[in-house]
């Protein structure tokens, strides 16, 4: 698993996020408001699971700026999803490589598990092998997991918005 960060103080409060379902697709965005603008280039990083699950980070200026589960894992329903019982304050940013401000995109090939709650309002999706982790804030209800060499270990989604059923 290699989608490093570095974590830093947070000026100012936590971005908010927006989820939005696609009903034709079962696609769930997460957008981050106020999203970074892509002075130094923008992209994505492509996590495709063992099954085929797929999600995408958008990512401008070095930051994350909103996450597309694009096709799902098998989620796993728990009665109660415990979350992370500290969470660190920060910003997340992903170093450069290079000086070059260019639009980028990388794939990475991983497992990924993912697991809810019974209502499915939290989701939490592991990447890469079980470890070690500590969980930071990324925006209002969107948590990152980070282990003890800065790779992204995880993602917790709070208040996700029911899928919208046909009327």
């Amino acid at each position: 698993m290699d989608i490093v960060v570095q974590i830093g103080p947070r000026t100012g409060a936590a971005p908010k996020v927006a989820y939005r379902w696609d009903p034709d697709t079962d696609i769930l965005s997460a957008q981050l408001r106020p999203a970074h603008a892509p002075n130094r280039g923008s992209g994505s990083i492509e996590v495709e699971g063992a099954d085929g699950s797929w999600l995408i980070f958008d990512v401008a200026d070095g930051h994350i700026n909103g996450l597309e589960i694009v096709v799902w894992p098998e989620v796993h329903k728990r009665a109660v999803l415990a979350l992370p019982a500290k969470v660190a304050e920060g910003s997340v940013q992903l170093p450069s490589h290079g000086s070059i401000p260019e639009v980028t995109a990388n794939e990475v090939e991983t497992s990924i598990a993912a697991e809810s709650d019974a209502e499915q309002r939290i989701f939490h999706f592991r990447i890469g092998s079980l470890r070690e982790s500590t969980a930071v804030r990324l925006a209002s209800d969107l948590l990152l997991e980070v282990d003890a060499t800065n790779h992204v270990a995880g993602l917790w989604l709070l208040n996700v918005p029911p899928f919208p059923r046909e009327p």
